[in-house]
């Protein structure tokens, strides 16, 4: 007896925003640790991920902060089904198939069937860390930036390199340089070829894990400014993962703050940095330079003492706890802090939540 998937990761008894594009809930992110040769036994878990929600709203750009190592990259990945979550819901408002807006329907990602996640990669789409690595050195430029057109069987030949040429100019490089191999390029141009083949297929949701990190600065600013202007032209939205405080704040409208695979604080961009509530975030806040120097001599630095504990086995109750400069036991150490709205729109997982003015 077969059974019928047709249905397999919709429910239209899920409520979402009409504005809200996409509400990630309760993701889990597990990693096994196995032991042995042929009989592979699980000993134990790295917790990449662990209970986070979040959402992002059409046209907005959510960042996620945090160290390395704390499960930024991990997120996104699960997110696009990059990855399979260990458990969770990443909700979906896919795009009309007509002219009525009934027609949109909310897609649980992480539960949806192949035909499904075929369309949904046409609307959902990555720009990669390293430009060096995510570029295949055997392939041309127009077939790096054509390959999705051809898996998903668009248009003919002739059309896709004319597709190809048009998606060079929008990101502003020379669309006579199809023919080259991505050794003959920049980092910068290499990045933005990467945009190209993310934008090849018209996505409404692209995740931007670091796309800057691997470049210089001089070209950091350039990039920036290229995924600003396209979203603003083609009404994207953003999930951009970065630890670069100062590039977030430039690109980002609302900021989540991660810390050993949980989510510690979520607000907007400007309450973020100028008026932080979560401890962690505090000491993240007093790490970004101020280009004043008198006021960078006076401030105060947020020094944090430990190492930060082994995601293979986090301490209990607050994961920041160890490390935290307001603990208080034994309740941070017993008590896993709830994700509460503290503020409008400004939500945090601490006990003691405390606001700290940002010079």
């Amino acid at each position: 007896m077969t059974q019928d998937t047709t249905t397999r990761g919709t429910d239209p008894a899920v409520q979402m925003p009409p504005e809200r594009l996409l509400q990630v809930e309760n993701l889990v992110k597990n990693f096994p640790i196995t032991k042995g040769i042929f009989f592979r036994k699980q000993i134990a878990a790295v917790q990449a991920v662990s209970d986070i929600s979040f959402h992002i709203d059409r046209g907005e750009t959510l960042g996620i902060v945090g160290e390395s190592g704390c499960g930024k990259s991990t997120t996104a990945r699960c997110v696009l089904r990059l990855l399979e979550p260990t458990s969770g819901n990443v909700w979906y408002r896919g795009e009309p198939d007509g002219d009525s807006s009934d027609a949109i329907e909310v897609i649980d990602i992480a539960a949806a069937n192949k035909d499904q996640m075929r369309r949904l990669r046409r609307e959902i789409q990555i720009v990669f860390q390293d430009p060096y690595a995510s570029l295949n050195p055997r392939m041309t430029v127009a077939s790096i930036i054509a390959e999705p057109l051809l898996v998903h069987g668009i248009g003919s030949t002739s059309d896709r390199m004319e597709r190809v040429k048009e998606l060079l100019k929008v990101v502003g490089l020379n669309p006579e340089h199809t023919n080259r191999y991505p050794h003959e390029f920049s980092g910068g141009q290499r990045q933005r070829i990467g945009v190209a083949r993310a934008l090849a297929l018209n996505p409404s949701f692209m995740v931007l894990d670091e796309p800057v990190s691997a470049l210089d600065v001089s070209i950091q600013a350039q990039v920036l400014n290229l995924m600003g202007d396209l979203q603003e032209e083609f009404g994207l939205t953003y999930l951009f993962i970065a630890h670069d405080l100062s590039v977030v704040r430039h690109v980002c409208d609302r900021v989540g703050v991660m810390y050993l695979g949980m989510m510690a604080e979520v607000t907007d961009r400007d309450t973020l940095y100028e008026r932080p509530m979560h401890p962690y975030t505090h000491a993240l806040m007093s790490a970004v330079p101020i280009p004043d120097p008198t006021v960078e001599r006076e401030r105060r630095r947020i020094i944090l003492e430990g190492d930060i504990p082994s995601p293979i086995n986090p301490p209990t109750g607050c994961r920041f706890n160890t490390r935290c400069p307001r603990a208080e036991f034994p309740r941070c150490s017993d008590d896993v802090p709830e994700m509460r709205e503290i503020e409008p729109d400004h939500w945090v997982a601490c006990h003691f939540p405390e606001v700290q003015k940002v010079v």
